[in-house]
């Protein structure tokens, strides 16, 4: 019976564990500063307060404990709200919102310098950046668990360096095994 108790008590102590992992976000700003002193690649976030697939992916994909993990171990995560009204410097240039506007916070706002600079037009979408914080891809739409494993792992050991083509990648997605949970 003890026995039992045990197994039972240290199951549901794994089992929340796992449940609780989540990413550490931090500002783009901070991640920037954060690779001057330990180089990592960033995944940022780019999302809007009144899209709905920018909070599924919240809910299913950056709450997945093996998506949190991996992203907690190997990059630095930044959320970036593409019509909010903070300042960025980022590359010698200061980001701003100049059409911001406090009363639309939950809705359609301005988009954010920022988000142009980007080139983003769809939300969400994950901009990756390699160590020195240069713009690598921006993936758009939303990407489940094993889904966004591939392009996790692909940016993190460069393989779309050696992709020349539409064909490469595929060859690349075709043979990917993804290990994540979803």
């Amino acid at each position: 019976m003890k026995k039992l108790a045990f197994v039972m008590v240290l199951t549901l102590s794994m089992s929340l564990t796992s449940i609780a992992q989540k990413i550490n976000w931090v500002t783009f700003e901070e991640a920037l500063a954060l690779q001057k002193k330990k180089p990592k690649k960033i995944m940022m976030d780019v999302y809007t307060n009144w899209c709905g697939p920018c909070k599924m992916l919240d809910k299913n994909t950056f709450q997945n404990a093996d998506v949190a993990k991996y992203v907690n171990d190997n990059y630095y995560a930044v959320k970036f709200d593409a019509e909010g009204n903070e300042k960025v410097n980022y590359k010698g240039n200061v980001y701003d919102n100049k059409g911001y506007k406090p009363e639309m916070a939950s809705r359609r706002n301005s988009v954010h310098n920022l988000t142009h600079a980007l080139q983003v037009n769809a939300y969400p979408t994950i901009v990756f950046f390699d160590e020195i914080g240069d713009m690598i891809f921006p993936l758009r739409g939303y990407q489940e668990p094993r889904q966004l494993e591939l392009y996790l792992k692909m940016f993190l050991k460069d393989k779309h360096k050696e992709m020349k083509t539409q064909e490469d990648f595929n060859a690349y997605n075709s043979a990917f095994k993804p290990e994540f949970k979803d």
